[in-house]
C-alpha cells in the first residue's frame, strides 16, 4: 500500500491492509438517533464445522489457497498482506489473539498471565511467560526477544524499515522480572492498547539487526514458535509449506503439513474441482455453483444450468437441422459449435460432480465496506455536499443487495470503529441522520448548487467580453497616464519637442482604440462560445470522451427515446426563503447528535461544551460553512423530488468522479456503485464512473487521491484507539507543500477527532476509553468523509470432511485443531469425490 506524503518508517499502519481482494470486496434498516446505552447486538457466529479433537484424525496435508505468494514474512513491513497474516499465525506467538466476539484474549500457550501492575508514576505491565514456551531451536522465549522487537519498532532507528510503530514508541524500558520467564515493560506514556504489542512476536535473531529485519525475514523464518514450522518457500510452484513442529509444547497439531498455495480468484472453481485445494475463499458465483452441485447430487435430476442450459427446443432443432443440412459450409460450422458445446457440458458436469465434496462456510468477515468521499478539493471539500451524498444513500438497500442473496443478515453498519458484536459497538449514524431526499436537496441548495446553476456565469470572476473590455480600459488608462507624464516631462526639459510628443501620443491612442475594437470582437465570440458550451453541458448528449470504454456519466446522459433536457433559465428560476429558525434548529440538532453518546450528564455536558468550543473555533471547521440541513435566508429552495439532470453552480455541473475496480471478481462491488450513482442522481448529483484495473485501483487512485467517490474496505480491530487514528487523523501540510494523510485517504478530519483518539489511547479505564471512541465515531459520522455501508461477507469453500476450519469471523484460526474427521478423506482427490 502506498502512503501519500508519508516517509518510510513513520506510518502508524493498521494491522491489515485496506482490503481490496476483488472476490471478497465485491461481496447491516438504517438507524436514526440510537439510544445512548451501549448496543447489545450480536455479530454473526463463525462457521467452522467445530469438532472435538478426539474426533479429528492425525496426519494428512491440507492445501489452503491464498491470493498470491507473500512478498514478505515480516508482518511489520509495508508490503505484508493477508497471506503473511495467515502464515505467521501458524508459526509465531500471538499473545492476545481475537476471540469470536472480537476481543483480545490471553493465549495460554505463550502466557501464564499479563497485566498492569503499576499505574503511577508510570504504567508497568508484567508478562509471565509459559514455562514451556521455546523457539524451534530450543531457546526459551524471554525478555531479549521483547527488547529486540521494541528497539526495531520504536521508530528511533530509521535503519529498520517498519510500517507501524504505534505503541512501541511509548515504551520507556523493558527489563527481566524476578526470573527469566518474567518480562517487565515500563511505559513513558500511558498506553491503553498494550495488549496489541508483541504480536506476532519474532525471535531476536530476526529483529536484532536491520539486515535480518529488512531482508532476512522476507522469504525465510529459521526460528519459529508455533504448532507448525516453515519447511519451504517455492516461488516456482507458488507454495509455502509448513510442517508440524517437533518443538511445539502445546496440543499436538492434527495435520502433518499445511501448504499455502497461490491461486487467483478466477481459477478457484477449477482448483476445487481438480482437488488441488481444500480450503479457499470464494465469491458468490462459486458459492452458488457449490450449492447447485449439492442440490443436483441429492435429487439426481439432469442439470438445468451451465453451458447450453438456456437452449430452447426450437434453437436445438435449428442447430440440428443446420448440422445435417445440405449446405456443407453451414453444416460444418454448426457441427463444430455443437461439439464445442457438448464438451463444455461434459466438463461443466464433471466439475459440478467434483464440487459436491465441498461445503460453503458463511459468516461476516471482520471488515467493512465504506463509501469514501475525497474532501481535499472539488465539490466534496464542502461538508454540506458530503452530508448530502450521505443522506441520499439508502444503506439498507445497499446491504440487502450484497448480503441478502447469501442468506446473511442484511443490516447496515453503524460504526467506523467497531463491528456488531464487539464490545463498545454503538450505532452512531444518528450524528449524521438517516436517508432523506428532501434534506439532502436542501443541503445542496444551502451550498449553492441549484437547477439553474450550470447556466450561470461564475460569480466574483471576470467572464467573457466584460473581462476583456475591462482589461482594454485598464490598458488605455495606463497608456494615457504614461503618455501624459512623458509629455509633461519633455515640455519641462525641451519645449521645442512638444509638438512631436503630442503627435506620438495621438498615434498611440489610435492604436489603443484599434486594439480595443479587436478585443471586443474576440470577447463577443467568446460569449457565444460559452453560451453554446453551457447549453451543451446541460442538455446535450455525452461527449465522445465520456463514451470511451471504462467511463460513463450517470445523471447526464439522455435515456433512449427521451427528449433532450433543456437548460433551465436562471432568470425565471423560482426562489423561496428558507425559514432561518428551522435552519438554526437543524444545525444545533446535528451538533447535539454528534456529541450525545451517553446519558451520563457529566459526559454529555463535556461533549456539549466541546461542541460549542468547536463551533466557536476554527479547529473542526470543514470547508463550506456551518452545518445545517436547511438553507439560510435567501438561498434557493430545495430541488423538487424529481430532479432532471445534475445541479450546477457558477456555470459548472455537480458531477463527481466515481472510481471502481474493473476486475472479473468485482461485479458485485460495481453493482453497489451503480445503485449509489442512481441514488445520487435522484438529488441532482451526477457521477462520472471510471473503471480501473484492480492492481492500480488502490495505489494509483485511492492512496493518491485521484477520485471523488470510491468503495474500499478496512479490517476490524480490537484496538480502535490505536488502529483507527491514522485512518481518521486530520491531514497536515508538509514542509514541501504536500499533504501528510497517514491512512486517511478521504482527507477529511478535525482536531477534535484527533484529540479524542489521543485521550482514548492513554485512558487505562476500558469503559471510559470506549466512551471516548463513541464520541469520536459520532464526530467522524458528522464529518461525512466515509460512510460505512455493510460488514463484508465471508464465504469459504471447505472440503466437507475437514473440521475446525472455514469462516472464522472475528476469531483467529487455531491451526493445531484443523484436520479431517475421516482418515480416508486425507487421501487422493478421488477419495473426496466419492
Amino acid at each position: 500500500m502506498s502512503h501519500v506524503g508519508v516517509p518510510r518508517g513513520t506510518v502508524r499502519k493498521r494491522r491489515s491492509l485496506a482490503l481490496l481482494t476483488a472476490g471478497v470486496l465485491t461481496i447491516p434498516a438504517l438507524a436514526g438517533c440510537s439510544s445512548d446505552s451501549e448496543e447489545t447486538s450480536r455479530g454473526v457466529p463463525q462457521d467452522i464445522a467445530p469438532a472435538a479433537r478426539d474426533r479429528v484424525a492425525d496426519g494428512s496435508t491440507v492445501n489452503w489457497a491464498v491470493d498470491a505468494m507473500p512478498t514478505t514474512l515480516n508482518a511489520f513491513q509495508a508490503d505484508a498482506d493477508s497471506a503473511t497474516t495467515k502464515i505467521t499465525g501458524a508459526l509465531l506467538p500471538t499473545l492476545f489473539p481475537m476471540d469470536a466476539a472480537g476481543q483480545p484474549k490471553l493465549n495460554p500457550d505463550y502466557l501464564e498471565s499479563a497485566k498492569i501492575i503499576e499505574r503511577e508514576p508510570k504504567q508497568v505491565v508484567l508478562y509471565k511467560l509459559n514455562q514451556q514456551a521455546v523457539w524451534s531451536d530450543g531457546r526459551e522465549i524471554g525478555a531479549p526477544d521483547f527488547v529486540a522487537q521494541w528497539r526495531a519498532l520504536s521508530g528511533k532507528d530509521s535503519a529498520f524499515w517498519t510500517a507501524r510503530n504505534a505503541g512501541y514508541e511509548r515504551i520507556e524500558k523493558i527489563e527481566r522480572g524476578a526470573d527469566d520467564l518474567q518480562v517487565r515493560v515500563t511505559f513513558a506514556k500511558p498506553y491503553a492498547d498494550w495488549r496489541s504489542l508483541f504480536s506476532p512476536l519474532y525471535p531476536k535473531e530476526i529483529t536484532g539487526s536491520p539486515d535480518t529485519f529488512n531482508d532476512g525475514a522476507r522469504t525465510a523464518l529459521k526460528n519459529t514458535a508455533g504448532p507448525f514450522q516453515l519447511k519451504s518457500v517455492s516461488k516456482a510452484k507458488g507454495t509455502v509449506t509448513l510442517v508440524r513442529s517437533p518443538r511445539w509444547w502445546g496440543e499436538k497439531a492434527k495435520l502433518d503439513s499445511i501448504v499455502f498455495r497461490a491461486v487467483a480468484p478466477k481459477d478457484r472453481t477449477k482448483a476445487l474441482a481438480e482437488g488441488t485445494v481444500h480450503i479457499t475463499d470464494v465469491d458468490a458465483t462459486t458459492a452458488d455453483r457449490i450449492a447447485l452441485a449439492l442440490r443436483d447430487g441429492s435429487n439426481g435430476q439432469p442439470l438445468t444450468h451451465g453451458p447450453g442450459a438456456d437452449l430452447t427446443p426450437a434453437a436445438a432443432l435449428r442447430s440440428w437441422a443446420l448440422a445435417h443440412g445440405s449446405d456443407e459450409e453451414q453444416a460444418e460450422i454448426a457441427q463444430v459449435a455443437r461439439e464445442k458445446n457438448r464438451k463444455a457440458v461434459v466438463a461443466y458436469g464433471a466439475e459440478q460432480k467434483a464440487l459436491r465434496g465441498y461445503a460453503v462456510r458463511k459468516s461476516l468477515e471482520p471488515a467493512y465496506t465504506q463509501l469514501a468521499l475525497n474532501g481535499e478539493s472539488g465539490p466534496l471539500a464542502d461538508d454540506r455536499v458530503r452530508r448530502a451524498v450521505a443522506r441520499a444513500l439508502d444503506r439498507q438497500e445497499l446491504a440487502e443487495t450484497v448480503l441478502k442473496p447469501l442468506g446473511l443478515p442484511a443490516k447496515p453498519l453503524g460504526s467506523h470503529l467497531a463491528l456488531a458484536g464487539q464490545p463498545g459497538y454503538k450505532d452512531g449514524s444518528g450524528a449524521l441522520g438517516d436517508q432523506n431526499t428532501k434534506e439532502a436537496q436542501a443541503l445542496l441548495a444551502d451550498a449553492g448548487w441549484t437547477q439553474g446553476g450550470a447556466a450561470e456565469k461564475p460569480k466574483d470572476t471576470k467572464a467573457g467580453s466584460e473581462a476583456e473590455k475591462k482589461d482594454a480600459e485598464d490598458k488605455k488608462k495606463d497608456a494615457d497616464k504614461e503618455d501624459k507624464e512623458g509629455t509633461e516631462s519633455k515640455q519641462s526639459k525641451e519645449s521645442t519637442e512638444s509638438t512631436e510628443s503630442t503627435e506620438k501620443t495621438e498615434a498611440d491612442e489610435k492604436k489603443t482604440d484599434k486594439d480595443e475594437e479587436q478585443a471586443e470582437k474576440k470577447a463577443d465570440k467568446t460569449d457565444k462560445d460559452e453560451e453554446k458550451a453551457d447549453r451543451a453541458a446541460v442538455g446535450a448528449d455525452d461527449s465522445a470522451a465520456s463514451r470511451a470504454e471504462g467511463l460513463y456519466i450517470v445523471g447526464q446522459d439522455n435515456k433512449p427515446g427521451a427528449a433532450p433536457v433543456q437548460a433551465p433559465d436562471a432568470s425565471t428560476a423560482t426562489h423561496v426563503l428558507a425559514p432561518s429558525r428551522a435552519a438554526a434548529a437543524q444545525s444545533l440538532a446535528l451538533l447535539r447528535q454528534a456529541s450525545a453518546v451517553s446519558e451520563d450528564s457529566t459526559t454529555a455536558e463535556a461533549a456539549s461544551k466541546a461542541t460549542i468550543q468547536d463551533k466557536a473555533t476554527a479547529q473542526d471547521k470543514q470547508p463550506g460553512g456551518a452545518a445545517g440541513a436547511y438553507a439560510p435566508l435567501g438561498t434557493a429552495a430545495p430541488a423538487p423530488a424529481s430532479v432532471k439532470g445534475p445541479l450546477g453552480k457558477d456555470g459548472k455541473t455537480l458531477t463527481l468522479r466515481f472510481v471502481l475496480p474493473s476486475g472479473p471478481g468485482s461485479q458485485s462491488l460495481r453493482g453497489v456503485g451503480d445503485r449509489i450513482a442512481a441514488m445520487l442522481e435522484k438529488i441532482g448529483i451526477g457521477t462520472e464512473i471510471t473503471k480501473v484495473p484492480d492492481e492500480s485501483y488502490f495505489k494509483d487512485h485511492i492512496a493518491s487521491g485521484d477520485y471523488d467517490l470510491a468503495l474500499y474496505s478496512w479490517p476490524a480491530t480490537a484496538y480502535p484507539a490505536t488502529d483507527g487514528r491514522p485512518i481518521y487523523a486530520k491531514p497536515e501540510p508538509a514542509t514541501d507543500g504536500s499533504l501528510l494523510v497517514e491512512q486517511n485517504y478521504t482527507r477529511v478530519g478535525t482536531d477534535h477527532i484527533d484529540q479524542l483518539f489521543d485521550q482514548a489511547v492513554a485512558e487505562l479505564d476500558e469503559k471510559a476509553a470506549r466512551e471516548l471512541m463513541k464520541q469520536a465515531d459520532a464526530r467522524i459520522w458528522a464529518a461525512a468523509g466515509s460512510i460505512p455501508l455493510f460488514q463484508r461477507p465471508q464465504l469459504v469453500a471447505v472440503d466437507k470432511k475437514l473440521a475446525n476450519v472455514g469462516a472464522f469471523g472475528f476469531a483467529a484460526p487455531r491451526y493445531q485443531d484443523i484436520g479431517f474427521t475421516d482418515r480416508q478423506a486425507a487421501g487422493s482427490p478421488a477419495d473426496r469425490k466419492k
